[in-house]
C-alpha cells in the first residue's frame, strides 16, 4: 500500500511539473475533472451545485484525489504479488488522463497528453522498484520474479528454506536490511516528487502572476455613458437584507472551470466571425477600451438558482455595447433579415454559450464587460472581458473569459448546456426571496421586519406581497425602482404573535404576471414557485 501511494504521488507530481511546461490545464486532475463535469448529467450537476454551492469544483477535485489514492493503494497491494501488473495498471490510468486532456475543448494539441503520460511512466517505474524492495524486505519474492515452485512431493529447495541466516540482523539480504532499503527509497522518492510538484506549482504560478500584474496595471477609462444615479429610497436599511449592490467578493460564481483561467491583458484577443458577418474582426483589449464605454447596474441570475436560492447578484458593470460592435461587423438581427439567430460565445477554457441574436440587438444594454463595481473584472468573474445580456439567465448570456463570438443558427449548433437538455432560450422568470428573517429563526413577539429582494429583469417588479401561514396576501412596501434590469428590495412590518409561522412571498412584474405558486425544478429553463420560511415567535 505504501509503495502504491508513493508511486501515485510521484505520478501526480511529475504530471503537474510537465503540465506547467506544456499547458497547466492539461494536468491529470484538472483534465479528468473537466471530463467528468462535461459528461455528468444535468440533474447531477444541479444537485452538486445545491449541495456544495460554489465549492462544487473543490469537492470534485478532492473526490478525484481520494479515488486516485484508493486506486494507487490497490495497485500497490497488487504489485506485491505481480509487479508488472501493478506497473501496467498505473500506465493504464495515465492513458485515461491523456485521453481526458485531449478531449477537453480547450486542448492545445497532442502535447496535452504529455503530462499524464509522463506522470504515469514515472509512477509505474517507482511502483515497480518499490514493490520489489518491499517484497525483499518481507523475505519473499513476487510471483512472477521468484523461482519455480517445487514439484509435488519434492522437498523445498534449500536456498528457500528458512534458517538462522534468514533471521540475522544487519547482514546483506536480510529482511531488516531490506526494510531499511525500502524506507530509504520511499523517503527519497517522496522528497523528489514533492520537489517536482513544488517546482510545477511555481512555474504554473508564474503565469498566473503575470496575469495578476496585468490586471493590477490596467486603468479603466471613464464611461462615455455613466450609469444613472441610483434613486433615493432604492436601498433599504433593513438588517439582514441583501445590499442593493453586491460586493465583488460576495458575488456568486457558478461555472465548470476547475481552475480559474488567468489571461494576461496584453495577450487577450476577441474574434468576431461567422454566418452573416461580412466584416470579421479580431480585437485586442486596448482596441476594446478605446471604444465608447457604457456603465450600467444589472442583476445577474443563474438558471441553477432554486426558489429562494443565493445565485443572483446586482453589480455596476462597465463595458462596450455589444449591439453596436456587431453592427460595425455587418451583423443584422433576424427581424432585419440577418441569417444568424444565435450568437455563440466561447471562453478560453472552451465553454460555449448561445444567445439569441435578436435579444442581443433589441436595444437592451448587452455588453462586453471589462469592469465590475469600479474595478477591472476579478479573475473569477471573467477578467479581462466577459459578456452580459440583461434579462437572460447566465448560461445563455454571461460568458466569462470570452475569446470568440461566432454568429450561427440554433439549428446548426447547440451550445454546451443545450446539449445537456437545458433550454435554448431562457429569459429570467419573475421571482422573489425572503432574506430576513432566516429559516427557523426565533424571535420575540412584536413587530418584525420581513424583507428581501424581487426581480424580473427587462420587465421590472411592480408589486410584492407577503402571506403569514394561510392568511390573506398583504402588500409589502417596495423600495424605489432603479431600472428594469435590477432587482428591487421590499419590506413588510409583521405584527408577530407567539407560535410557529410560515412566511411566504410572491412578486408581480410590470406585465401583470404574478409569480406562479407551483414549484418546479431548475431544468430546463429555471425554477418557479413561492419562497417560504418557517420561524418561531416566543
Amino acid at each position: 500500500m505504501v509503495a502504491g501511494l508513493t508511486a501515485g504521488w510521484a505520478a501526480l507530481a511529475t504530471a503537474e511539473l510537465v503540465a506547467a511546461l506544456v499547458n497547466p490545464a492539461a494536468g491529470p486532475v484538472t483534465a479528468v475533472g473537466g471530463a467528468v463535469v462535461d459528461r455528468t448529467p444535468a440533474p447531477v450537476k444541479d444537485f452538486a451545485i445545491r449541495a456544495f454551492g460554489e465549492n462544487d469544483k473543490t469537492a470534485l477535485a478532492v473526490g478525484i484525489l481520494v479515488l486516485l489514492a484508493l486506486l494507487a493503494a490497490a495497485l500497490g497491494v497488487t504489485a506485491l504479488r505481480h509487479r508488472r501488473a501493478g506497473a501496467l495498471g498505473v500506465l493504464a490510468f495515465g492513458l485515461i488522463g491523456a485521453a481526458a486532456a485531449l478531449s477537453r475543448p480547450d486542448s492545445t494539441g497532442p502535447g496535452d497528453a504529455l503530462p499524464s503520460l509522463a506522470g504515469a511512466t514515472a509512477g509505474a517505474a517507482v511502483l515497480y522498484v518499490l514493490a520489489g524492495r518491499a517484497v525483499r524486505a518481507a523475505g519473499a519474492a513476487p510471483v512472477e520474479d521468484g523461482p519455480a515452485p517445487a514439484a509435488p512431493g519434492q522437498d523445498r529447495p534449500a536456498a528457500l528454506a528458512p534458517g538462522p541466516s534468514a533471521l540475522g540482523r544487519g547482514r546483506p539480504g536480510t529482511p531488516a536490511r531490506g526494510r531499511r532499503g525500502f524506507l530509504a527509497a520511499t523517503a527519497l522518492t517522496l522528497l523528489a516528487a514533492t520537489g517536482a510538484g513544488a517546482l510545477g506549482r511555481v512555474l504554473s504560478g508564474r503565469r498566473g502572476r503575470d496575469a495578476e500584474a496585468s490586471r493590477a496595471a490596467l486603468v479603466l477609462p471613464p464611461p462615455a455613458s455613466p450609469a444613472p444615479a441610483v434613486p433615493r429610497g432604492a436601498r433599504l436599511a433593513v438588517p439582514g437584507i441583501s445590499p442593493f449592490t453586491t460586493p465583488n467578493r460576495d458575488f456568486y460564481r457558478v461555472d465548470t472551470a476547475l481552475v480559474v483561467p488567468k489571461v494576461e491583458a496584453d495577450a487577450w484577443r476577441l474574434r468576431i466571425h461567422g454566418k452573416g458577418v461580412p466584416r470579421p474582426r479580431v480585437l485586442t483589449l486596448g482596441e476594446l477600451l478605446a471604444r465608447p464605454l457604457i456603465e450600467r447596474d444589472i442583476t445577474l441570475t443563474c438558471v441553477s438558482n432554486e426558489v429562494g436560492g443565493p445565485y443572483l447578484g446586482n453589480a455596476r458593470w462597465l463595458g462596450v455595447p455589444l449591439a453596436a460592435l456587431l453592427a460595425e461587423c455587418g451583423v443584422r438581427p433576424p427581424s432585419e433579415g440577418g441569417p444568424a439567430d444565435q450568437l455563440v460565445a466561447r471562453s478560453v477554457d472552451g465553454m460555449t454559450l448561445g444567445s439569441p441574436v435578436e435579444d442581443v440587438m433589441d436595444g437592451r444594454d448587452a455588453m462586453l464587460a471589462v469592469g465590475m463595481n469600479g474595478e477591472p473584472l476579478p479573475f473569477a468573474h471573467g477578467f479581462p472581458v466577459r459578456m452580459l445580456v440583461p434579462g437572460l439567465y447566465g448560461y445563455v448570456s454571461a460568458c466569462k473569459w470570452i475569446e470568440s463570438i461566432e454568429l450561427t443558427t440554433f439549428d446548426a449548433y447547440s451550445a454546451y448546456w443545450v446539449r445537456r437538455k437545458w433550454a435554448r432560450r431562457a429569459p429570467v422568470k419573475t421571482q422573489s426571496r425572503i432574506d430576513t428573517p432566516r429559516p427557523f429563526a426565533r424571535m420575540p413577539a412584536g413587530t418584525v421586519m420581513v424583507a428581501g429582494v424581487a426581480w424580473a429583469q427587462r420587465r421590472g417588479v411592480t408589486r410584492v406581497e407577503v402571506r403569514v401561514d394561510d392568511g390573506p396576501w398583504q402588500d409589502a412596501d417596495l423600495a424605489a425602482q432603479d431600472t428594469v434590469d435590477t432587482w428591487r428590495q421590499w419590506s413588510y412590518r409583521w405584527p408577530a404573535t407567539p407560535g410557529g409561522h410560515t412566511l411566504t412571498v410572491r412578486a408581480t412584474d410590470a406585465t401583470g404576471r404574478v409569480q406562479p405558486e407551483r414549484r418546479t425544478g431548475t431544468i430546463p429553463d429555471g425554477a418557479t414557485g413561492h419562497h417560504s420560511v418557517f420561524v418561531t415567535v416566543t
